[in-house]
């Protein structure tokens, strides 16, 4: 103990400075700070690498032991922060206790003192260190954002087909597809200050809990825009720029009460079971078209639609070239196909 104002006993010893390095050996989130008033900008006469290292006061949910909890720090380069010397006048043991947000006025100087050495931060002049995303300053839009809005996806194809009608030899009616496109939703993002609460990290991984009245909203991202948002109403977009693998250990149910379209632009492929065998259910209609079987050959009386995503449908198109079913005769009018692609 240097002196009987250790972790300031008697008064705090503060101090206000730049952080100039953030690669601790040790591994605990220290930082060196350059500190007003204390230390000169002048690098020749106290480099960096001569400053004390300053232990950060972290919150309880970071890591106090063995790991638990969030990974101690996150203030880079270039950041302004606050704290007091535990050691008080002898000020070579800095305590962190936070950082101070500001709105740069000039970028850095790695030549001198208070300044990122690096020359990375801070990022903009002029322009208030809070996130892009959290602001919404229209003069000021956040990169990610603007190009989420470019690379939003529409007039994506699906299977176009019309309405089939109740009939003698027809049960059960079915509807028309809604369009022979669909679009992927607008982005819900209109957030108003200060109720956006954004996480961003320097190679551009992002969360967002966006608390602004009539656009709540969740978002989450990988810098490469792999991602997933849940919209004001509840709506959810997922969005995958690699691969995605899906892998259940247990049970797997899904159930859609409303329509669904599936769009596959390359090859689909389905195995079920060890062996690769389609557990077909026995049919419950089973019969023939014949000129004196209840199931005449009259022109156009049955539809035979045939998916040309689905593994097994193909064969039945096989089966009819085969058998001749595809010229000429009463079976061939009687039977129109729908290709539904």
């Amino acid at each position: 103990m240097y002196d009987n104002n250790y972790l300031g006993k008697n008064n705090f010893v503060w101090f206000n400075g730049v952080v100039e390095d953030r690669n601790d050996p040790q591994k605990l989130g220290r930082l060196r700070v350059r500190c007003v008033g204390i230390h000169t900008d002048n690098k020749d006469d106290l480099p960096t690498a001569d400053l004390p290292w300053s232990q950060l006061i972290h919150p309880i949910t970071s890591s106090g032991i063995s790991g638990l909890g969030h990974s101690p720090g996150f203030i880079v380069e270039g950041t302004w922060v606050f704290g007091y010397f535990r050691d008080g006048y002898a000020m070579q043991e800095p305590m962190v206790i936070g950082t101070l947000p500001g709105k740069p006025v000039e970028l850095a100087e790695t030549s001198k003192g208070f300044y990122d050495p690096n020359g990375v931060y801070p990022k903009y002049k002029d322009e208030v260190d809070t996130n892009r995303l959290a602001t919404n300053d229209t003069n000021n839009p956040h990169l990610g954002l603007e190009l989420r809005k470019l690379t939003r996806k529409t007039g994506v194809p699906t299977a176009d087909f019309d309405a089939v009608p109740v009939e003698e030899h027809i049960s059960t009616a079915i509807e028309a597809s809604d369009s022979d496109t669909w679009n992927q939703p607008e982005i819900p993002y209109a957030a108003v200050y200060p109720f956006n609460h954004v996480y961003e990290s320097e190679s551009g991984h992002i969360k967002e809990y966006d608390d602004t009245k009539g656009s709540e909203r969740i978002y989450e991202a990988h810098r490469t825009g792999t991602s997933y948002e849940i919209s004001p109403d509840g709506s959810k977009t997922d969005i995958i720029k690699g691969d995605h693998y899906n892998i259940v250990y247990g049970k797997s149910q899904a159930l859609i009460e409303g329509k669904s379209d599936l769009t596959i632009g390359g090859r689909h492929k389905l195995y079920i079971n060890k062996d690769g065998a389609f557990d077909r259910p026995q049919s419950i209609f089973r019969e023939t078209i014949t000129s004196d079987g209840p199931f005449k050959p009259e022109a156009n009386r049955y539809h035979l639609y045939v998916s040309l995503a689905c593994p097994w449908a193909h064969r039945t198109l096989i089966m009819r070239s085969l058998k001749k079913l595809d010229t000429a005769g009463d079976i061939a009018e009687a039977i129109k196909v729908r290709i539904l692609s």
